[in-house]
Parts: structure tokens; C-alpha cells; sequence
């Protein structure tokens, strides 16, 4: 599965100057994002930001970086800049598409226009040749301003702003819109229709249980949308479309959730679907109408991890809101069990401040966000701190030292 090794974020609220992983290909000594990876620290350090910064990019994409900067009540671009930056916000991506892949670098800059409306100030895709281990990777995109180059075909690089036979001059008529959305569409940009269809398959979960109490319409829906609104369309699809494992995917399902024995839809008369739990104290199921947030949240996330064609990156802030605690542990283990088995999974990306939560994990795989004197976050790796992997390795739960302030800025 492809997987994003860093991200990089500048100039994005209180975002100025943050990295997440490893985020370029002269970067040696940073160790990649591991395929879980949890963002942790107290309120207002930021963690909405940093899951909110993957989902702009995603919106960009999609929508537009005007729109993008409007959505989800950001308040547009001059909100989302830092305070006190003139340039533009900037956003790095370095992924590969899978494990032996050439690691491939995505770099987007959005600015204010002399009319004071957002575009893609530049945008940029580069990889090293094939055959090729170390020195300088080569742009297969190279725009300004809507303006520049674009290499055909698998293989083909050049260096910097140099034409050759392969490369073709690219004139976009909007500046608002990302070079990707548009060249990625095309046959003879594979590594560009590659990025675009990744980047296009993030899922940033919006979940919230009123929405899963509502009364779709019936029929059948491949994937869960991101505010949960269609859980029951994405049950009946996986009846439709997987009945050999349906009634064990449900099973597992509710084998997770304490109290449930079985799960299933309903059709009424007016062709509304009903989600209903049995929990077998009762011969009446009870509807998703009647369930407790947490449990319509557990199921929600289990059933997004049992995806037949799960998304390539799943963020989810946030997820033990809600949750009774001794269920966040196991919660945990099935993300990563999911994010690092041998069935095609998902990169999962989470932000909490739950210790029962993180109490479930290595020190790889939690990063902490603080927030400094200036007013901008800072980001580090647990495991960059000798003390915390000596009381880990002596049996210490993680999330029992950040409790403890065994992770907090000495």
C-alpha cells in the first residue's frame, strides 16, 4: 500500500514550521511515519490544526484552494496563514506508492493574488531516476503560477526548468485549481494520475453519531462518507456485494462492542434504512436511533476498517470521545492491526488526549505536540526520548508516563 513516510507543514495556523516524519529524500537521519501513527498534547497545542492541515490538501484537490480555505468554517486564506507571515502557506508531502517504490515528493504553495484571492502560488512533483539511490531527484511537475512543465510517461525527469523531448509546456486557465487535479486525469501522466488518485482517496473522518441517527434513503453505498450520515447504505452494500463474508464481517463486528450480538439493517415501507442492534436481552432489536454515541463510534470505525477497498490514508481525531475507557486500548490494537497487517489496509493518522488510548502504543508511534512561547506548535517523536524507551522497555504503559509528565518539555 502506498504510505506517506512525512508531511510538512509551514505557515498554516499555528502550524509555522512543523514536520512530521521524514520529508525529503536528503533527509537520512529521521526515521518515516510508521503505518500508526497518533499525535498527543493538551488542549489548543494544535492537534485540530494538524488534522485539519491533511484534510485542506485534500479539499485543495477536490474543491479548489479558494473554496478549500472557505471549507469547514476555516474562515478563509488570511485565518489560515500564520499571524505575522507574509508568504504563502506551504504543504509537503513525501510518500511512496509502495514499500520498494522511489519515494516521490509533493510540494504545494498558496498565496494571496494581487486581488487578494488564494491560488496555487506552486506546485511540484519529484523522484530520483530509476536506478538511482542518492543525489538530487528530478521535477516531473514543475509549475509557477499555473505556468511551466510536465514530463510524460513512468520514467522521465529532467533537471530543474529544463525542456526535453518528453516534457510538455503546461498553461493552466485557472490558477485556483491544483495542476494534479487536472493532469492527473490524463494517460500520458501516470505518476501525476497516480498522486491524484491518492491523494484523492484520503479519508479525514467527521463522524458524528446524530448524523449516523439519521434515515437515509435505501441503496447501496461502496464507502462510509465522512460524516457517518450513510453507515446503514454502506451495511446493506456489504450484504449485497460480500454475503459470503458479511455475516462474519458483522460478527466480528459485534464481538467488539460490549452488549451487541448482532447487527443488521432494516427497509421500512417508505424505503428508509434502518440500522438495528440486538444486544439479546431483548427479542426487539434496538435502531441506531436508540444507541449510545459510543457505540454508533465503534461501530462506525470498526466498519471502516473492514472496507473491502479501505482508503490509503484514514485520519480520525479524536476517537475516544465518547468511548467507554477500557475500550480505547482494544481500539487501538485494531488500528494497528489493520494499519500494518497483511491484507491491504490503511495509513491511520490519529489525534487524541486519551492516556487509556496511548497506553496501547510504542514510542514510534506517537509523536507530541506542544505549544511554545511565540504561540506556534512544535513537534516531536516520544521515542526521540531516551528516558521514555528506558521505563517503556522496562514494562511502563506510554500512555501512563504522559499522564505522569514523562512526555511533556523538560
Amino acid at each position: 500500500m502506498a504510505l506517506i513516510e512525512g508531511f510538512h507543514v509551514q505557515n498554516y495556523r499555528a502550524l509555522r514550521d512543523v514536520k512530521l516524519g521524514k520529508v525529503s529524500f536528503a533527509d537520512r537521519k529521521t526515521d518515516p511515519l510508521t503505518p500508526l501513527s497518533v499525535v498527543i498534547g493538551k488542549n489548543g497545542v494544535g492537534k485540530s490544526t494538524l488534522f485539519d492541515a491533511f484534510g485542506f490538501v485534500a479539499d485543495c484537490l477536490t474543491m479548489g484552494v479558494e473554496a478549500a480555505c472557505d471549507q469547514n468554517q476555516r474562515g478563509g486564506f488570511e485565518r489560515l496563514r500564520s499571524k505575522g507571515v507574509a508568504g504563502p502557506m506551504k504543504f509537503q508531502i513525501y510518500y511512496r506508492e509502495a514499500p520498494n517504490a522511489r519515494p516521490i515528493t509533493y510540494e504545494l504553495e498558496i498565496a494571496l493574488d494581487d486581488s487578494g484571492r488564494p491560488f496555487v502560488q506552486s506546485e511540484r512533483l519529484r523522484q530520483r531516476r530509476k536506478g538511482v539511490n542518492y543525489g538530487q531527484p528530478y521535477p516531473f511537475l514543475n509549475l509557477e503560477r499555473g505556468r511551466g512543465l510536465a514530463w510524460a510517461g513512468a520514467e522521465a525527469t529532467s533537471e530543474e526548468g529544463e525542456e526535453t523531448a518528453a516534457s510538455q509546456s503546461v498553461e493552466l486557465t485557472d490558477i485556483r485549481q491544483l495542476a494534479v487535479a487536472t493532469l492527473g486525469t490524463l494517460k500520458e501522466h501516470p505518476r501525476i494520475a497516480d498522486f491524484r488518485d491518492f491523494l484523492k482517496g484520503w479519508y479525514l473522518s467527521y463522524f458524528t453519531p446524530d448524523a449516523a441517527r439519521g434515515l437515509p434513503m435505501a441503496g447501496a453505498q461502496r464507502h462510509l462518507n465522512r460524516h457517518g450520515d450513510n453507515i446503514g447504505n454502506v451495511v446493506q452494500f456489504m450484504e449485497r456485494e460480500h454475503k459470503a463474508d458479511f455475516a462474519k464481517i458483522l460478527a466480528r463486528i459485534a464481538s467488539k462492542i460490549p452488549g451487541v450480538q448482532k447487527i443488521d439493517t432494516d427497509v421500512t415501507s417508505d424505503r428508509r434504512v434502518l440500522l438495528r442492534f440486538n444486544d439479546g436481552a431483548f427479542n426487539d432489536p434496538f435502531f441506531a436511533q436508540q444507541m449510545s454515541d459510543g457505540t454508533l463510534k465503534v461501530f462506525a470505525y470498526l466498519l471502516l476498517l473492514e472496507d473491502p477497498e479501505p482508503p490509503p490514508f484514514l485520519c480520525i481525531e479524536e476517537p475516544e470521545n465518547g468511548l467507554y475507557h477500557k475500550l480505547l486500548e482494544t481500539l487501538a490494537q485494531e488500528f494497528r492491526a489493520h494499519a500494518t497487517g497483511t491484507k491491504k489496509g490503511s495509513q491511520i493518522f490519529v489525534t487524541t488526549h486519551q492516556p487509556y488510548f496511548v497506553d496501547a502504543l510504542k514510542p514510534e508511534e506517537v509523536w507530541i505536540l506542544e505549544k511554545g512561547a511565540d504561540g506556534f506548535s512544535t513537534l516531536r517523536r516520544s521515542s526521540d526520548i531516551p528516558e521514555v524507551n528506558a521505563l517503556v522497555a522496562e514494562d511502563l504503559p506510554l500512555g501512563g508516563l504522559w499522564y505522569s509528565d514523562y512526555l511533556d518539555a523538560r
